[in-house]
């Protein structure tokens, strides 16, 4: 990537951590950086909008939900610090896609390889459950960010918001409306406009996790997956 798209990005996250667009989401994320958890209670919480972190040059972006409230919320980036970033960071290291199986805070020396990790909405939000205009506040940030990640070509969508979004995302992107009829998320579903792919994936939580319904097995497929869409596409 040039110097220039890279001084982009930077300034983008800049412009991102200071995003105050959303009143509920900004007194969410702040309350819970005052009422911390018992575990965390030594840690100065992040407490603000939370950028996309990864390769620059990446080819494939995984898109997800949102923050963790005593996650991204606290450590200042996307799936790190929760049991979502452990799974997730565990699978990218096995196929290749990270440095290092954990994500526990934002100096932990993780890098990532041919993959960006950005959401859907910025902050976190109360009960996990952001609201469609939200999203839609968030939007203009993630069709900068994309439009500055040349090389993408693969969106991994982690769950049906960050899928919704995701058409969205690529419908704006280039300057048109999500499609219609609207494509059907499901794990592995596929749908391409032509530029982008999306691919649909269980979300990491725990309540997918503990109970079996995305395995890691599950999870390493869809990751090898999206390397031969990937490669197909450059």
């Amino acid at each position: 990537m040039a110097p220039r798209a890279r001084s982009e990005l930077t300034r983008l996250a800049d412009q991102v951590s200071e995003c105050r667009r959303c009143p509920r989401l900004v007194a969410w994320r702040e309350q819970v950086a005052r009422e911390r958890r018992a575990a965390f209670a030594g840690e100065t919480y992040w407490a603000r909008p939370l950028p996309g972190f990864g390769d620059p040059d990446a080819r494939a972006l995984v898109f997800g939900l949102a923050p963790a409230a005593h996650g991204g919320n606290r450590t200042g980036r996307i799936f790190t610090g929760d049991r979502s970033g452990d799974f997730l960071i565990a699978a990218l290291a096995r196929c290749g896609l990270a440095n290092q199986a954990t994500s526990r805070h934002r100096d932990d020396g993780l890098q990532l390889r041919d993959v960006w990790i950005s959401a859907a909405v910025r902050c976190a939000p109360p009960a996990n459950r952001p609201t469609s205009a939200e999203r839609d506040a968030c939007l203009p940030w993630s069709v900068r960010e994309l439009g500055l990640l040349t090389n993408v070509s693969v969106l991994l969508c982690l769950g049906a918001f960050a899928w919704d979004a995701a058409l969205r995302l690529t419908a704006a992107a280039a300057g048109g409306r999500a499609p219609r009829p609207r494509p059907r998320f499901a794990h592995g579903a596929e749908f391409s406009d032509g530029r982008y792919t999306l691919l649909g994936c269980y979300h990491p939580s725990q309540q997918n996790t503990f109970t079996g319904r995305l395995t890691a097995a599950m999870m390493d497929e869809i990751l090898m997956r999206v390397l031969a869409v990937a490669e197909r596409s450059t």
